[in-house]
């Protein structure tokens, strides 16, 4: 398929590379005879293309992110591909300067304080927020059921319904990425350059867009969290986080799960695990 997606383009590769820690789409890094290093991403469905295309129109000088050089509008046996630019840097990880963290706070708030324009194409949930809410958590139960013992899985339900009804109003319409974890962050030193995958986002309320973030770098490091919070309402207030935080959690620990069951447990063993740990660790409090 990469090949057939290359010819479109009429591009000289000279070297083709997967991309490892791409969840969903198929992604691939191309060195060019020119010597330039490109990126070729392949969505997970048409869905997801056309989500992200809007995307990329939408960010376009906003907030740093990938050019799109060029869009390949797939057939019958692939939803389409993008061409991206390289921005320079590697994904972020423990242990850096917490000024990093000032920065990423900065940009996730820059995210957030985009809002939709008119004849907007991205799905806006925000005035039916907590009807989103529930339908995916129970669109993913219908998976998670197959796999959790039903003692587990009554708790999750029973404490699913107590816990939204506690939940403050929602802070929006904004831009959410869905997926804000240190895999989809670019630093380049002590520089965060950019912010990449936008298969999932939509607009909503802001609560939800802090769980992946937290649970990967956040919550690893007490210095990190300050500094991001800093630099997030350097931009724009930030919502009582301690308030929605663990039920997100939950939120993303259940319905993590239920993804995994859909793409193929065994092969996101791993990854199901993890969030069936965090899941019981919540229940367990």
């Amino acid at each position: 398929m990469i090949q057939q997606i290359l010819a479109q383009w009429q591009l000289d590769v000279t070297d083709i590379r997967g991309v490892e820690d791409s969840h969903s789409s198929t992604v691939y890094q191309c060195t060019l005879a020119s010597g330039q290093q490109v990126f070729v991403k392949i969505p997970f469905s048409k869905v997801k293309f056309e989500r992200e295309l809007e995307t990329y129109r939408l960010l376009e000088g906003r907030v740093p992110i990938p050019e799109l050089l060029d869009v390949w509008d797939g057939n019958d046996d692939s939803p389409g591909a993008f061409l991206l630019s390289k921005v320079e840097g590697e994904p972020l990880v423990m242990g850096v300067d917490p000024r990093l963290a000032y920065q990423v706070g900065a940009l996730h708030a820059s995210l957030h304080s985009v809002t939709p324009r008119v004849n907007e194409t991205i799905d806006n949930e925000f005035d039916k927020w907590a009807e989103f809410v529930d339908e995916k958590f129970y669109l993913f139960a219908e998976a998670v059921v197959q796999v959790l013992d039903e003692k587990t899985y009554r708790q999750s339900i029973t404490l699913f319904e107590a816990w939204k009804k506690e939940l403050p109003a929602p802070d929006g319409p904004a831009f959410l990425h869905m997926d804000f974890r240190p895999a989809n962050i670019l630093v380049n030193g002590d520089v965060v350059t950019g912010v990449i995958d936008f298969e999932s986002v939509r607009f909503g309320s802001t609560e939800v867009d802090f769980t992946k973030i937290h649970r990967d770098f956040l919550s690893l490091d007490p210095m990190n969290t300050q500094e991001f919070r800093k630099g997030y309402e350097s931009v724009r207030p930030m919502i009582e986080l301690d308030v929605v935080l663990p039920f997100y959690q939950f939120t993303d620990a259940f319905n993590s799960m239920g993804w995994c069951v859909q793409r193929g447990l065994e092969k996101h063993r791993g990854f199901y695990e993890q969030n069936e740990g965090i899941l019981r660790g919540l229940l367990a409090k």
